[in-house]
């Protein structure tokens, strides 16, 4: 019987989840967390550690790690737990080469920062279907908060990454480099909505709004019916109206920069550098003086 057991950073409110097995003891990771802090750039595995310790405790047999995207919002854990798990594939959407390109840029990532997406074992094709062990899931592409946002149906658990939230928080934001709110609302109207009311919707962050307890689970009918974004009766205007206007005020997330970068390597830190030391790259964004701000910063 398929079990799913869930890991919460509060942190970052992000949610890792395994599925395994209970009579095979077959496993999956989704969305796995490397700790970091960013006022002192320091790293450290206390999320990842808890899910080794689960996998270990229960004797499971880890066949593959699943990103459901290029997290902006925390490091992934999967290359840390590829080394406690060795042969363990990590597994990402194919268009993660799209979102590898875009950053290379605006990271001036080295030359030979490869963008076919080498750095993952697997590139999974929308609506293919991936056998692992005795575990099986469909693979829905739902581009929209990044082009390369995929969704993965195991029976009736569907885990969204950071499409769909808990019903009263919506969906996910569409304002980062690539994303787009009409996608999003192709991806969700069109192909989860279109899944079995009953289907259990697993999000990939829970913000706890208004100070609620964690949520993270609930039937796609109650999205459909109460979504506070998109729900199965809101037309494409209205949603994306309604996600750019939200998008206009949100922040950029704290470790967006130091994320985006480690995870279109697949978890991977940056290489040390002659001094041994490994560096994140930050960039400067100055505002226009048209924008309120000033150009002027070499003067400074």
């Amino acid at each position: 019987m398929q079990k799913i057991d869930t890991f919460y950073d509060a942190r970052t409110f992000t949610l890792t989840y395994v599925v395994w097995d209970d009579e095979t003891r077959d496993a999956v990771i989704i969305d796995p967390v490397l700790d970091y802090e960013p006022a002192a750039s320091r790293i450290w595995t206390e999320s990842a550690e808890e899910v080794l310790d689960f996998v270990r405790k229960n004797e499971l047999d880890v066949k593959l790690i699943l990103e459901t995207h290029a997290h902006a919002d925390h490091l992934s854990g999967a290359a840390w737990l590829k080394k406690h798990l060795p042969g363990v594939p990590t597994a990402i959407g194919r268009r993660i080469t799209e979102v590898q390109a875009m950053f290379k840029n605006i990271f001036d990532l080295p030359e030979d920062f490869s963008t076919d997406g080498s750095q993952f074992e697997m590139l999974l094709e929308d609506g293919q279907t991936v056998d692992v062990g005795s575990l099986s899931f469909k693979v829905i592409f739902t581009p929209g908060h990044t082009p390369a946002c995929a969704s993965y149906l195991f029976g009736d658990a569907l885990f969204t990454g950071d499409a769909l939230f808990m019903p009263d928080m919506g969906t996910g934001r569409c304002d980062f480099p690539g994303g787009s709110a009409t996608d999003m609302y192709h991806a969700i109207h069109e192909r989860l909505y279109a899944l079995p009311d009953n289907t259990q919707v697993y999000v990939g962050h829970d913000y706890q709004p208004g100070g609620r307890d964690l949520e993270y689970v609930a039937p796609l009918s109650a999205h459909k019916q109460n979504n506070v974004m998109l729900r199965a009766d809101t037309s494409e205007r209205e949603f994306v109206e309604k996600r750019e206007a939200r998008d206009a005020t949100l922040a950029a997330p704290k470790l967006l920069f130091q994320s985006v970068q480690v995870n279109v390597d697949a978890g991977r830190l940056p290489k040390p550098e002659a001094n041994e030391i490994r560096y994140l790259k930050l960039p400067i964004n100055v505002f226009r003086p048209e924008e309120g701000g000033d150009l002027s910063i070499d003067a400074v």
